[in-house]
Parts: structure tokens; C-alpha cells; sequence
């Protein structure tokens, strides 16, 4: 199948694209689409996924066969087999019918396939009132400075191995923001570095991997990281040094940008808004 330009461009109301995620706006068009439906049938990675970091083979594909595209709507359905699986829908249209016709291809090819979970992604314009869901903001390492931030932060393996030692803990506590995924990363020598923040000598917030990776235009990007902070050590500006430290690090070592994904109205989101960057829209997703 292949799309039309004509016919997608005005339902792209959020940089969105199905199993990539949030993307720069300048990389939008319509090869990007077909390229998703193309590696479909692999089961391999495109060389500008994200993802490709964290194993060899894609578990999300999209459903190629399904997919309705029409003048004012499109629909990419994407199936899943992680856990009890999950077909996903991206509706794509300005009309709200849009979510309902959805909802219908999502159960039904959850049906069809075997799995638990059917949902619905919609992506949303960056003027969208009262939105809901997860922000897409835009870091610009291009027109401004990103200083050094002025505070505990710095690799972990830069500090004395007592600190180090804390790490372990820290990652296990903060396990259900993927911290303890990314230690098990660290440990297998398969990720780049990680920024931590330390209070008395213990580790008590990081981010990373920090690493960087040519987008679909072949333009450097600093990939997403994982980022957390100890509730008990929370309230102390120490996210805030932490995301600054990340900038920097991505600005020195060459990424033109970083695209962020934010819990509206979260710590995060109110942090990056704080730091004015970029909105670029939303993604809602809904269970059917």
C-alpha cells in the first residue's frame, strides 16, 4: 500500500508516526510511512528507529493490510505480542468520528489476533484545550546554549565506587521508571552514559543512557532517556540540574535536538515548560 501525501499531511496534527513514536517535524513525509508499512514484513528495525538500542528485533509492526486511508482519515493499525499483546489504532483525522471508527478496528483486530488489549492513539494539535495524555516537546540545541549545570551531577562511574555501590538500590527502588531495566543495560556494558545526583554520598536521581543517533533526515539526535529522582529526595531542584546536565551533554557532543514525551501536567511536563521548550502536540491514547 502506499499513501498519499495530500490526503495524510492535513490529519498530521502531532508528529506522530506509528511504531516510531514522536519524531522532528522537518522528518515528515510520506516515504517515513511507507518505510513503517515496508519494515513490517521483516520484523528488523529502520536504521533511525529509536528503539533499535535495546534489541535485535522489533517487537511492534504494523498491520499493513488494515490500514484505511482516505481523504480527512487515516488508520495505522500496529500489533504487539509483549505480555498479553496489544493492537494499537492511530487515528489520524480532524473529525472526533475519527476516535469511534478506531475503536471498532482495534477490538476487532485484537480479536482476530488473540490479544488482551486494544487501543486507540490520537494524535493531538499543540493548540488543543484541556488536553490529556502524554506532551511532545522539542529541545533546539541549535539556537541557544545548554551550561553546565551548577551542582552534584556526573557520570556514574565518575564517582568513588562506595557512591557507585548505591546505584544498585537506587535503580531497584525506582524500578517502575525503568531504572532497574537500565541497570541491567549498564551492567552488560550495552548503553551509554548515565548522569546521576547524589545527596551524602548516595545516588539519588538519575538519567540516561545518554546517546545519540542520526534521524531519518541524518540529523544527530539525543535519544530518550530514562529519568528519575528518590520521592525522599525530591523538592531540592535536583531534576531540574539533572535535565540541564543531560542538555549540555547532548549540545557538547554534537545532537542538533531532543524530542521529549511528558505527562501533562506531571513533574516533567511543568520542568520542560518551565525551560520553554517547543510544544509539538499530544498523544491520548484510550482503551476501547
Amino acid at each position: 500500500m502506499l499513501f498519499r501525501w495530500d490526503w495524510l499531511r492535513p490529519v498530521l496534527t502531532a508528529p506522530i508516526v506509528p511504531t516510531l513514536g514522536p519524531v522532528h517535524p522537518d522528518t515528515l513525509s510520506v516515504g517515513l510511512f511507507e518505510d513503517v508499512l515496508r519494515a513490517a514484513d521483516t520484523g528488523g528495525f529502520l536504521p533511525y528507529d529509536k528503539d533499535r538500542r535495546w534489541g535485535d528485533k522489533k517487537d511492534e509492526r504494523a498491520l499493513r493490510e488494515d490500514v484505511v486511508h482516505q481523504p480527512g482519515r487515516t488508520l495505522v493499525p500496529t500489533l504487539t505480542r509483549r505480555g498479553r499483546g496489544t493492537v494499537k489504532v492511530f487515528a489520524y483525522g480532524t473529525r472526533d468520528s475519527v476516535v469511534e471508527e478506531a475503536a471498532e478496528l482495534a477490538a476487532k483486530l485484537a480479536s482476530v489476533h488473540d490479544v488482551a488489549r486494544a487501543r486507540v492513539v490520537r494524535p493531538l494539535g499543540p493548540r488543543t484545550t484541556h488536553p490529556r495524555g502524554t506532551r511532545i516537546q522539542l529541545k533546539d540545541f541549535i539556537t541557544g546554549p545548554c551550561p553546565a549545570p551548577d551542582g552534584p551531577v556526573r557520570p556514574v562511574t565518575d564517582w568513588p565506587a562506595t557512591v557507585q555501590e548505591t546505584f544498585a538500590p537506587f535503580a531497584e527502588t525506582m524500578a517502575a521508571d525503568g531504572l532497574a531495566f537500565l541497570h541491567t543495560r549498564m551492567r552488560a556494558g550495552r548503553c551509554g552514559p548515565v548522569l546521576t545526583a547524589t545527596v551524602n554520598d548516595r545516588i539519588v536521581g538519575a538519567i540516561g543512557p545518554m546517546e545519540i543517533q542520526p534521524d531519518a533526515i541524518g540529523r544527530p539526535q539525543l535519544l530518550p532517556q530514562y529519568f528519575a529522582v528518590l520521592p525522599d529526595a525530591r523538592g531540592q531542584g535536583l531534576g531540574r540540574l539533572l535535565w540541564k546536565a543531560a542538555m549540555h551533554w547532548g549540545q557538547r557532543h554534537g545532537a542538533a535536538y531532543q524530542l521529549l514525551q511528558t505527562e501533562v501536567g506531571g513533574p516533567s511536563d511543568q520542568l520542560c515548560l518551565s525551560e520553554g521548550l517547543n510544544s509539538l502536540g499530544f498523544s491520548h491514547m484510550t482503551h476501547p
